[in-house]
């Protein structure tokens, strides 16, 4: 599976950005990542293949909102009431080869996922 990750920015605190990722074809749980200057990557949102249930960290729990068009193989990432310590880089993955149960229960960290695409900058001036 390729993925590719665009729609990032610069953007103002406050505001919003939506991130999109494109794969090459359909299945498998996706999830979206990001990496912070000087930090280590950060799993932050996933959206499973089974049910389009979603799971988010805490740190964007009701800011970031997942989301995915199975028919454009396309998974979205809205985000919202940017914040200064949301900028990073941010990388989209898929997991094919793990049960949706488990990568659901995993969702956070990267092992699950055996796909990812290049990141895209987001960054939010405060």
């Amino acid at each position: 599976v390729q993925l590719q990750a665009f729609g990032g920015g610069l953007v103002q605190a406050g505001g919003s950005l939506r991130l999109s990722c494109a794969a090459s074809r359909s299945g498998g749980a996706r999830a979206w990542f990001r990496q912070a200057p000087g930090k280590a990557r950060e799993g932050i949102s996933c959206i499973s293949s089974s049910d389009d249930s979603t799971r988010y960290a805490d740190s964007v729990k009701g800011r970031f909102t997942v989301s995915r068009d199975n028919a454009k193989n396309v998974v979205y990432l809205q985000m919202n009431d940017l914040k200064s310590e949301d900028t990073a880089v941010y990388y989209c993955a898929a997991s094919t080869s793990i049960s949706p149960i488990t990568v659901m229960a995993h969702h956070l960290l990267s092992w699950p996922y055996d796909y990812w695409g290049q990141g895209t900058l987001v960054t939010v001036s405060s």
